[in-house]
């Protein structure tokens, strides 16, 4: 059985991108955090939130950051982790990135595709993948 909430994960070299995101009330938490903190920030966002189902980016770092989150566990239960298609998922959190914060003064007049985010949107990736997973389900 499928649960509702999830916590995502685009996983990166240095940062990943999570996103604790309920099926039905969509985002309750997202963050970007240092790859070393990625076990201690599942665990506690597993804990807090009740969590056993992750699910993680296929591309860059998968394989390692899915190494790293065996193991962990919540009430004694271990966290299920599904690999989701993170394909293009990049470009479509940037342009989300774009509509949460539109661009002000002369920004406003060049087009979004030509404007760089002034951070990372790693975490507006996790919440794209987390609606990937429940798109398919």
């Amino acid at each position: 059985m499928a649960q509702n909430i999830v916590i995502a994960i685009d996983p990166g070299r240095e940062k990943c991108g999570i996103a604790v995101v309920h099926k039905e009330q969509g985002v309750i938490y997202k963050t970007i955090a240092a790859t070393v903190d990625l076990s201690g920030v599942v665990t506690t966002l597993a804990t807090t939130h009740n969590v056993f189902t992750a699910v993680i980016g296929d591309r860059t770092t998968s394989h390692a950051a899915q190494a790293t989150l065996t193991g962990i566990k919540v009430n004694g239960q271990k966290i299920t982790i599904i690999p989701v298609n993170e394909h293009h998922s990049t470009d479509e959190a940037r342009k989300r990135y774009w509509v949460e914060h539109p661009p002000k003064g002369f920004k406003r007049l060049l087009p979004t595709t030509m404007q760089v985010p002034p951070g990372p949107v790693d975490d507006y990736v996790a919440v794209i993948l987390a609606e990937r997973y429940f798109v398919g389900r």
